[in-house]
């Protein structure tokens, strides 16, 4: 990603913040400091000289703020979209700093990718891959670190004591010695004037001595979403603020012919329709007059770019699938042996495309002037959203303000590498330059505009020696890149191989000597994005349901199958172990009911899942199930347990009901009526269990996702004796 964000950071130079903090009113804050803090000694001179401080919050790097009141804000650089990360990050720092985890607040990082960038993208700023915690786990752990040894030393210089008989705890620090003491607020000036140490001056805690990292019940940090008080994008009011809805095409590819506005220009509230390159945008008074405007519009289409469907599409994969493609990977020669084998063992896998769906559709609002920008909304990747936006209006990308806001669910939709959405909003404001717009996209808007988890074609063959061992297999996976066309092009597709669509199938863990993986990406006009845990989603389906029943036919164990081929994987054994064990894996079940594992690395986290569910009357119900995670170090472990959780009730809707189907280069599908997602009801009994780990902490908001389907697919089997290979499960 690194050359990608390169080649945006060349463009322009971003404007680092400052800080300066006065001494103006320091004297006066000592005196007055009050009977927590008993200096019993007089200032060192050079202190008693200083000018007054100005009262100025303590700001010793970009996450850290401490004020005179003795709050602590620690600044969030990731979009919260629910998967809890406000809350881990704050942990991460909080705990160096041994903060009052009462008195911590959190606020939304400005845009600056100087200060604020992922550390595993480069010089960008943005969430996704499940690397906020991951790439943030060191700089916040210093980031801490340094503002608790600058109070530290702020309070040495006052008490005229060394700084190695100081403590910490709780937002207080003590002089157990002399029996002196001082919260953080009281000292925040002072340490304001200390020099930032570095990082070979700092020494972070011994993981023995956490109070917050890897505590279960922490307060989370992004409350307000379950109360209504939380500022979402539909929340925000300006002055003069006008609604704008966007008429899209009806068929991927097709383009405006002509259109004729002239009863929505008559309709009660609509201000204005402005033609825009994504269709014909109708802004209002408000969303029903803008609603009901563009019900108005008399658009015609031209739909020949794109007239395929779904069943077409299929067939065309399906015969792709049969060739060979471009090598992801190969091992040995499983050509050859599977020439030679007298038994090959052949399965062919259908993947429907997917809506990212989240309960929140794509909004935001916008300002525009001459010559800047203000947005508020949910913003997911600011440093490519701010390019975007800058070069629509043709204004400096440092002219281009974010206020990054809660958002109510991505799963990667946000994260648009072509800001499409955003993008949209500034087209509009352009042409209105001064007036405050707010782009809502309705749920069907959301559904049929595409960014969709692509669809894919996987065969697969392979054969066992007389031992039951798996002696060669063969995989072709046959769907379109989410990388092609895009900035991420260069770096992501090497060799005709888009590493996002075999990720997980070539990186199979299991030794397998002649091992072959290949690909074909096709063309097409339906806009496809990463969804929530990307390629994994397919890849372990296909590979961990061909895995169970090559066990099947060599007449072993599923577990012990797996376990044979991991020697040189321990991660993935412990969590097959563990989840396995914790199912009470290989007792029997009643009649109609069955069990099935699968386990899977992702975002370098390993996941085990173990489903046990019951067929009644063709229909599949997932009773319960025995999740295992090792995703390093254990930041939260609610947060961890309700990110499994959620990634495995996300996983379940494409397992059971969702996809996406095509007629004609249109969507057929436009609200939950027909786009079907779990249900409540359907939500079966899920525990998790977290590895024990002093390694780095590693992904959880994705990893959780890619097992389940294909630990139901194998209970199925063992309910039926019914192989699944098609998504969503049928048995009719």
């Amino acid at each position: 990603m690194r050359d990608f964000i390169q080649h945006y950071v060349n463009q322009t130079q971003f404007d680092t913040p400052t800080t300066e903090t006065s001494r103006r009113g320091f004297i006066k804050l000592l005196s007055s400091a009050g009977a927590g803090l008993t200096l019993g000694l007089h200032l060192p001179q050079a202190l008693a000289d200083a000018e007054e401080t100005s009262g100025s919050p303590f700001e010793p790097n970009a996450f850290i703020r401490i004020g005179n009141d003795d709050s602590v804000t620690i600044i969030i650089k990731h979009l919260e979209m629910g998967q809890g990360v406000t809350t881990g990050l704050a942990t991460i720092a909080a705990e160096e700093l041994d903060a009052d985890w009462s008195k911590v607040v959190t606020q939304p990082a400005p845009v600056n990718a100087t200060e604020y960038n992922n550390l595993l993208f480069g010089t960008v700023q943005g969430t996704g891959g499940s690397t906020a915690i991951a790439n943030s786990f060191l700089q916040l752990r210093y980031a801490g670190a340094k503002a608790r040894l600058m109070l530290v030393n702020a309070a040495a210089k006052v008490w005229q004591v060394s700084p190695l008989t100081i403590t910490t705890q709780n937002n207080v620090i003590s002089h157990l010695p002399s029996q002196r003491s001082a919260i953080y607020g009281q000292m925040a000036e002072l340490a304001a004037l200390q020099t930032v140490p570095t990082d070979e001056l700092v020494t972070l805690k011994d993981p023995s001595n956490f109070k917050l990292v890897g505590k279960s019940g922490t307060k989370r940090k992004d409350h307000g979403k379950s109360n209504g008080t939380a500022t979402f994008t539909i929340d925000v009011q300006l002055e003069g603020l006008r609604t704008a809805l966007v008429a899209h095409p009806p068929a991927f590819g097709a383009t405006v012919t002509s259109f004729d506005a002239s009863e929505t220009k008559k309709s009660p509230g609509v201000i204005d329709v402005i033609q825009i390159p994504s269709g014909i945008a109708v802004v209002a008074e408000d969303f029903w007059s803008a609603k009901v405007g563009r019900d108005k519009l008399d658009i015609v289409w031209d739909r020949s770019g794109f007239t395929k469907s779904t069943n077409a599409l299929k067939k065309e994969y399906v015969e792709l699938a049969n060739t060979p493609g471009a090598s992801a990977r190969n091992d040995g020669d499983a050509d050859k042996i599977l020439e030679q084998s007298s038994e090959v063992v052949e399965a062919s896998y259908y993947f429907p495309y997917l809506a990212h769906a989240p309960m929140e559709p794509m909004n935001c609002v916008i300002l525009a002037d001459k010559d800047k920008a203000e947005l508020w909304y949910g913003c997911q990747l600011q440093t490519l959203d701010q390019f975007a936006v800058a070069d629509v209006l043709n204004v400096h990308p440092n002219k281009v303000m974010i206020h990054t806001l809660f958002a109510g669910g991505s799963f990667g939709r946000r994260a648009n590498p072509q800001s499409d959405y955003v993008v949209e909003a500034a087209s509009i404001a352009k042409q209105m330059r001064g007036v405050p717009i707010k782009l809502i996209w309705t749920r069907e808007d959301d559904m049929r505009a595409g960014y969709y988890r692509p669809m894919y074609v996987h065969k697969i063959r392979a054969s066992l020696d007389e031992s039951g061992n798996i002696q060669a297999w063969q995989q072709r996976i046959v769907g379109q890149s989410i990388a092609s066309g895009t900035p991420f092009e260069g770096f992501m597709i090497q060799n005709g191989v888009d590493a996002s669509s075999v990720e997980g199938a070539s990186t199979l863990p299991y030794h397998i000597p002649n091992f072959s993986v290949e690909l074909h990406t096709t063309q097409l006009p339906v806009p496809v994005l990463w969804w929530r845990s990307v390629g994994h989603t397919h890849n372990a389906y296909s590979t961990e349901t061909f895995i169970d029943e090559l066990a099947t036919k060599a007449g072993r164990d599923p577990v012990e199958f797996r376990q044979s081929m991991l020697e040189k994987h321990p991660r993935h054994k412990a969590v097959l172990k563990l989840a396995a064990e914790k199912a009470n894996w290989g007792t029997p079940l009643p009649e109609g009911k069955g069990r099935g594992i699968a386990v899977h690395e992702s975002f370098k986290s390993y996941v085990a899942e173990v489903a046990e569910v019951s067929v009644e009357n063709g229909q599949i119900i997932v009773e319960r199930v025995v999740c295992a995670v090792d995703c390093g170090l254990a930041i939260n472990p609610d947060i961890i347990e309700a990110q499994m959780q959620g990634g495995i009730g996300f996983g379940l809707s494409p397992a059971l009901l969702s996809q996406i189907t095509l007629n004609e280069g249109g969507t057929v599908q436009s609200n939950f009526h027909d786009y079907l997602v779990l249900r409540e009801q359907q939500m079966p009994k899920i525990e998790v269990h977290i590895v024990p780990s002093d390694v780095a902490p590693t992904g959880v908001g994705e990893p959780g996702t890619p097992p389940i389907a294909a630990a139901v697919a194998n209970a199925v089997f063992a309910a039926t004796g019914q192989r699944l290979y098609n998504l969503p499960l049928s048995l009719s």
